[in-house]
């Protein structure tokens, strides 16, 4: 498919979302909360200068963090790199609304006390977030107060700050684990229920853009990347039993560089292509895959070969369901002819893609229907097993999408807040297998292309 996204659509601010380094806390695996008593270990403080040395050269216009200690001191590190290249960035401006999810109960308990004092409390928090609830003890009795639903909240405050007074500019903000998760999910659309479906490393770097002011499109154009650390990927967290997925798109082809509508028109990479799949094959050359799988058109057939090049001990599986969107009409066309055409049906399709069915193509729930059945018999196959297994796909843009989508509890209607580049990696983890809900925990991970945090892959038409 080629892809027609919110980045050929004027995308007005930039936000560029680190979480500070690890901090003696996160050593002890204490809860910390809005507690400031965790400050930043000397790994952390590493961590914090590569973060700057890899976002130096970015104008930002401002800088935000959270006034927690962790925090503040990460962006004081990030700003002694970024300043040597540009000394006139500005000074961190500080939020409340930035800090850390509020867990009064728990601050300074371990997480296995926590759980073992509060076991409905705890259970509630990592499985049913929404409904996480504390009873705070006041002066007039105790108070049921929701952790989660709050810093969702936090998240959409500063949101409306932030779009309301940087409109049109690049901003940093640091801050930490839940709160980013929750200015993820707000931007994207995720409530509060969404919560857990997505993950922030120490000093990973997240890339959201919005085209207006709050309430308007926003695409997630990367997150939780975390090469510049010297991890390709996040690593897994302990206790992690269930399937890991490295989810690529395919490399470029003539027409993703053209624009020109592909679909399931069978286009092959171009040179370009086939040296990102070189380059994602180097990427992932480290990593240990335990099977690999593909949509059989030839994009990303050629594209996982490539990588399995590194790991000739498997064999490629090809999956007839995960073929690209099948535009109809529209494939091998321009917006300009389909806009003739079809007059105001291209604009449909960007704003509204959930209620757009390709003349003699498919919908976007036919898509979803197919990719996620496929996708789940891809998770089952690899569950249950002694140690956690590595899984290849390679597809397509529109299928991916459907994918990432699924995976953070979104459905056709977000479709657009998903970017994936050609080459990109991202990827998702199943904690218990098939049975548990899935994390993303690395989305359009491009660094290995260009070496830019930034996606400067073709657009495409999708």
């Amino acid at each position: 498919m080629a892809e027609r996204s919110n980045e050929d659509k004027p995308l007005k601010t930039r936000v560029i979302i680190v979480r500070h380094g690890q901090s003696s806390y996160n050593q002890l695996k204490l809860i910390q909360g809005h507690c400031d008593e965790s400050s930043l270990t000397p790994a952390g403080e590493a961590q914090a200068v590569r973060v700057g040395q890899a976002l130096a050269g970015i104008p930002f216009d401002a800088v935000w963090s959270s006034p927690l200690q962790r925090a503040r001191k990460t962006a004081e590190l990030i700003l002694g790199e970024l300043q040597q290249a540009l000394p006139n960035i500005p000074a961190a401006q500080h939020s409340d609304d930035l800090k850390e999810i509020s867990l009064p109960l728990w601050e300074g308990l371990s997480f296995t006390d926590a759980e073992a004092n509060y076991p409905e409390e705890y259970r509630a928090w990592r499985q049913d977030p929404l409904n996480f609830v504390m009873q705070v003890p006041g002066e007039t009795g105790t108070t049921a107060f929701y952790p989660v639903r709050e810093v969702h909240q936090q998240a959409e405050r500063f949101w409306q700050h932030l779009l309301a007074n940087h409109a049109g500019q690049t901003v940093l903000v640091v801050a930490h684990s839940a709160i980013n998760r929750a200015l993820i999910a707000t931007a994207i659309g995720l409530g509060p229920e969404g919560h857990n479906s997505l993950y922030q490393a120490n000093c990973a770097i997240s890339v959201l853009n919005f085209s207006g002011g709050w309430g308007t499109p926003a695409q997630l154009e990367s997150m939780n990347l975390t090469s510049h650390m010297g991890e390709p990927v996040p690593h897994m967290r302990n206790g992690h039993r269930g399937p890991r997925l490295l989810l690529v798109r395919h490399g470029e082809t003539e027409w993703n560089r053209q624009k020109r509508f592909q679909g399931q028109i069978d286009v092959p990479l171009n040179d370009n292509g086939r040296a990102q799949g070189e380059k994602a094959a180097e990427f992932l050359k480290s990593i240990a895959i335990d099977a690999a799988y593909s949509s059989f058109m030839a994009r990303p057939k050629e594209t996982a070969e490539i990588i399995l090049q590194h790991h000739s001990h498997l064999s490629l599986e090809l999956v007839e369901t995960l073929q690209e969107i099948s535009h109809g009409e529209w494939e091998g066309k321009f917006e300009a002819d389909i806009e003739a055409g079809y007059p105001g049906m291209l604009q449909q399709w960007q704003d509204s893609p959930e209620t757009v069915q390709m003349p003699a193509g498919e919908n976007l729930q036919q898509v979803w229907d197919r990719a996620i059945a496929a996708w789940n018999q891809i998770v089952a196959a690899h569950s249950g097993f002694e140690t956690p297994q590595t899984v290849l796909v390679v597809a397509h843009d529109a299928i991916n999408k459907a994918i990432l989508c699924h995976v953070a509890g979104l459905g056709p209607k977000a479709f657009w807040s998903f970017k994936q580049g050609n080459g990109a990696v991202s990827v998702i983890d199943y904690p218990n297998g098939i049975d548990s809900a899935p994390v993303l925990s690395a989305a359009n991970i491009t660094t290995h292309l260009s070496g830019s945090i930034f996606d400067k892959t073709a657009a495409g038409a999708l």
